[in-house]
This record gives C-alpha cells, structure tokens and sequence, in this order.
C-alpha cells in the first residue's frame, strides 16, 4: 500500500495530467508512464555509478550516451524535449534495457504517445519530484501498484487485474521457496509473480526490521537471511516466468516493469500463447500461481497436442497445461470460475477425476461472487493441488467475506467481515490437531449457548404474529361472546374494543422488545459458529460418490439461522377468522344499504 500521502497525491496528479493530456486509454497512460519512470531510474543509476567513480579516484566510464539521459533532454525547451524523445530517446530505448529481460526484448518498437510538449514537461516535474531513486524498493513497488490500481478504477481493463489481497492469499497458502521455479502461465501485469517474491523476502528478512502498514503489507523486505546460493538462483532467468498472450506488448511492457520495480532487474516475462503448439514447457515449475482468462473457447486448431482435445474451454485447457508444466510434486493455486467445480459436461469431470485420482487435491477456497466486480459477477474458486501425489481428504473453506463489499464500489470494511485472515490461519494448521480440537470444541459450545436462545426466540416469533394478527383485527368479532343489549349499548362495545387492541399493541411493542434483546445475544454467537463451519474437511470417497463436485455447499453442514415459519393449521385458522370478520363487514354495509 502507498502510504505515503504526498507520492499518492503526485501519482494521482500525472494520471490527471495523462488523462486531459489525451491518453484515455489507461493502458496507454501506464505504459507511457513505465518508459518516463525506466529513463528516470536509467539516470539516476548513472548518476550514483559516476559519483562512486569520483569517489575511487577512477575515470567514470558512462554505459548511457548523453543525449539520450534524462537530465539532458528534461532541460530542453518543451518542444526541443518532445521532438528529442521521440526521434531520439526511443528509438534507442531498445538498446539501454537489459537484453536478456523480457522488458529489453519488447522495447522495440515502443512508441511515444504523448504528443504535448505541455503534457510532457508536466509529466517529468512530477516524476522528478517523486523522487524514485530515494525510495527503498517497497516504496518504489508500491508506487507502481498504485498506478496499476487505476486500471480497475477505469474499468475497461480492470479485467487484467486479480484483486492484490486474493493474490497475497494464495501466495500465503502456496507458501513459495527461494530456489523453487515459480510460474505464470497468464501473468497479466504478473501480479503473482511479484507477491511471490514478496512473500520470500517477507519469510526471509528478520523480524526486527520487518514493519507492517495499515492493511498488513510488509515492508523493508531485505532478505537479510537469504543465503548466497538463494540470492543467485533468485537472479536467474528460471526463478520467476511468466508469460501472456497481448499481441500489442502492452502489458508485457506493464507488467515487466512491475517486476523490475520490485527488485527482479532482469524480468522473464514473454509473450506466448501458453496453450498452443508453440508452448512446450513440460515439468518445469514447482510452484504455479495463476488467475486463467475465462474467456470460453479457444482456437481448437492451435491447442497442444498434449491437452485434451473433447473440450475449447480456456479454464478447463489451463488446468490440464498446469499438471503437465509442473514437476512431480510440484504445487499449483489457480483461481477458477464455479462452473469447473460441479459442471456436468465429460471434460468438466474428467479433470475434476485427474485432479483427484491421479494428483493430490490439497484444498478448494470458494469465493463470494462479488470478489471480481464491477468488471465480473462470476462466482470462483482458489484450487491448490499438488502434482502426482495422493488425494485422501480435501480441505474446504467456504468463504463468505474479503474484507470488501460485495457490490460494484468494492467499499473496505472491518476486520469482522473479512475471513481471509481465518482462511490462511486454518490452511496452515490444517493439520494441527489441536487446531481442529479447540474448533470442535467451541463450535459444541456455541451450539449448545444457541439451542435454548434460539428455542425461545421461535416461542417469541409465534407470539409476535398472534399478536400482530389480533392487532390487526381490530373488530367486535374479537369480543364475540358480547353481545349488544339495553344494558351494554354499542358505545361500551367500541370501548371495550378500543381497550382489547390497546392490549394486543401494548403486548406485541412488549415482545418486540425482548425479541431485540434474544437477537443481540443471538447475533455474535452465530456470526462465529459460522466463521468456525466454514472450514472443513471432505473425504475423496464422498467427492467421488459426487461425480467429484468440489462445490462447498454441497458438502457443508452449516447451521443455518432458520427464518420462523408459522404452523399451516394456525394460518389456515386465522383466514378462517379472516373470512368471518369479511363477511360481517359486508352485513353490516347490507343493514346501511336497505334502511
């Protein structure tokens, strides 16, 4: 998260400044500002190298021509700059990135947009002022998924992005290793690749350096505890790939520079389309971390060989390309749209079948709905799987909450209404069997506290609704048995009918009330009975009697917070006496019709 109110201020003033400057595209903006913040950290590298040459004593040898630094065209006049960037500067940005890096590979042919001089000069002041090279690597990350976070603001692309606290919740749960082969098959702006890294940094820097912010982020990730072999396997070009089929390049480029400013100075992330022909890799992750498009069919004539062939669904195909580019024993957490865990279909089976029969099915986490809106209302899931091991039972988390709202403003709320927190802390005690006894145990009590409120909230409800029925009435019918005689005119009636629904009133305000009170004691109670059941555990043989459904709520024993019904012969009763007082209202209009 960035923090920092000021760098917030400054990024969200240059999306102002690309926007009414004519790049409405928030791809375009992103991307341009990518190769502005590239050339300003080329720079201030050069800088720093040429002052620690004057500080040795020894002759600095400059690896960037001058006229293509910051520092010298920034100090052009507006027009002089734009024309030198784009006749100049980019046609050699290709030359000053890291060849070996998919960033250096897709800068050729880069293309400067900005076609205001204004709109430039403005640009370049607020990134000077920014700072970039005073910022620890947190800092400059941060700043940079902020700026990713205006594509979902945007909407039209917010698609490309998986919200940052699911991914954290998958990288948490896949728990990734310093010298593990890392994986994205689809990696978009390579979010997972990134909090991958994060969360190895995160395990390997000492706690009293390590600092959270508001939302539990870490920061200052050193990883002062990695040892030199760690350090070097994580600078090599088999530690983190990922790969994504955008023909424009547009978000190889964002997406490289994401990695780039989160320490991965040589990114591997290439443009490939991961199902087809072209895409060979076999056994090659140990861990793989993805969000697949749920685009539906693919081209059936470029799909690989090795994937199976009864199906075009691009959900189905990526889960079969996982199993086949992991290594035996490798691990997987793939976000699925809900109709993979129980779609009838062969192909929809027969994965779930390989998944479980021939591979080990670690957990299925079901996802609210809302988690992917405003852009996607599809209800999915996080599998996490292990490749060739064996399925004996399956962890299941039914989760309800993401710590935002479920509609399209996506609001932060509490702590309460977030079960992320429960979801990694149950996943990395799964197996801690005094875990799941205190569970058990509390859940027994919870039950037993909620019996007997919940028995005399249902005597309270009963009640209500005799009572609310004989307010309603409000007829002489009520007082049948009296009758209207010289003795007891019809005034009295009307007063003793007065006084009848003022009791009825008196007493349902009266159960009402201590129907508040039962509710409140009921409330908290059951809120956490409910967090304790989302959690649980399936065994292979009940999925396998299933035709191997994963979906949660089919094998979940909630218990649920039971609407009260009334009884069908008390409500066939009152219509009864419903009908009754009907048809002495309409007697009663007969006598006023014949006098």
């Amino acid at each position: 998260m960035l923090t920092d109110p000021k760098l917030r201020a400054q990024v969200d003033a240059l999306w102002d400044k690309f926007w009414t400057g004519g790049l409405a595209n928030p791809l375009d903006a992103i991307e341009q500002f990518s190769y502005l913040l590239f050339l300003k950290r080329l720079d201030d590298r050069e800088n720093a190298s040429e002052r620690q040459a004057k500080r040795k004593g020894v002759e600095y040898q400059p690896r960037v021509p001058k006229e293509l630094r910051w520092g010298f065209w920034t100090q052009m006049k507006a027009e002089d700059a734009l024309k030198h960037l784009k006749t100049v500067v980019f046609p050699s940005l290709v030359d000053l990135a890291d060849e070996k890096s998919s960033f250096g590979e897709y800068m050729k042919g880069v293309e400067c947009k900005i076609n205001k001089a204004s709109l430039l000069i403005e640009a370049c002041n607020l990134i000077d002022q920014m700072q970039i090279s005073q910022q620890n690597q947190d800092v400059q990350g941060d700043l940079y998924e902020y700026l990713l976070n205006k594509l979902s603001a945007a909407g039209r692309n917010g698609q490309f992005r998986t919200p940052r606290h699911i991914i954290r919740m998958m990288v948490q749960m896949i728990d990734p290793k310093p010298r593990e082969r890392i994986g994205d098959l689809a990696g978009g702006t390579c979010g997972f690749p990134v909090n991958a890294h994060l969360h190895i940094l995160e395990q390997h820097t000492s706690a009293g350096i390590l600092e959270y912010d508001a939302e539990g982020l870490p920061h200052h990730l050193i990883g002062d505890q990695l040892s030199k072999d760690d350090r070097v396997f994580m600078s090599g070009k088999k530690y983190l790939r990922a790969f994504d089929n955008d023909s424009g390049m547009t978000m190889l480029r964002i997406g490289s520079m994401n990695l780039m400013l989160h320490g991965i100075e040589s990114p591997q992330f290439f443009y490939r389309d991961t199902l087809s022909k072209s895409f060979t890799d076999e056994r090659e992750y140990d861990v793989i971390l993805m969000n697949p498009p749920f685009k539906g069919a693919v081209d059936k004539g470029d799909v690989h060989p090795s994937l199976p062939s009864e199906t075009t669904k691009s959900e189905l195909l990526f889960l079969h390309l996982i199993l086949r580019a992991l290594e035996m024993g490798g691990r997987a957490a793939v976000i699925v749209p809900d109709g993979v865990l129980f779609g009838s279909s062969r192909a929809h089976v027969e994965l779930r079948k390989r998944l479980i029969e021939e591979n080990r099915l670690d957990g299925v986490v079901s996802m609210p709905s809302g988690v992917f809106r405003p852009y996607a209302g599809v209800s999915t899931a996080a599998l996490f799987f292990t490749r060739g091991a064996q399925t004996k039972e399956i962890w299941f988390y039914d989760m309800a909450h993401d710590g935002f709202s479920l509609d399209d403003k996506r609001v932060a709320l509490d702590a309460s209404r977030n079960d992320i927190p429960d979801v990694v802390n149950g996943w990395k005690r799964r197996f801690d069997p005094a875990f799941s006894g205190s569970r058990e145990a509390r859940i027994g009590e919870l039950r037993a506290l909620l019996g007997p409120l919940k028995e005399e909230r249902r005597t309270l409800q009963a009640e209500i609704n005799r009572l609310t029925f004989e307010t309603a009435l409000e007829n002489p019918l009520n007082t049948k048995d009296t009758k209207v005689t010289k003795e007891n005119p019809k005034e009295n009636l009307v007063d003793f009918v007065s006084f009848e629904s003022f009791v009825f009133k008196n007493a349902l305000a009266e159960a009402q009330q201590k129907l508040a009170v039962l509710q409140s004691k009921i409330v908290n109670p059951q809120s956490e009975l409910d967090r304790l059941t989302r959690q649980f555990w399936v065994t292979k043989e009940q999925v396998k009697a299933n035709k191997y459904d994963l979906s949660a709520s089919r094998y979940r024993q909630a218990d649920a917070d039971a609407v009260y019904h009334e009884q069908p012969s008390v409500t066939l009763e009152r219509l009864s006496r419903l009908e009754q007082v009907m048809m002495d209202e309409i007697r009663e209009l007969g006598k006023l019709v014949n006098r």
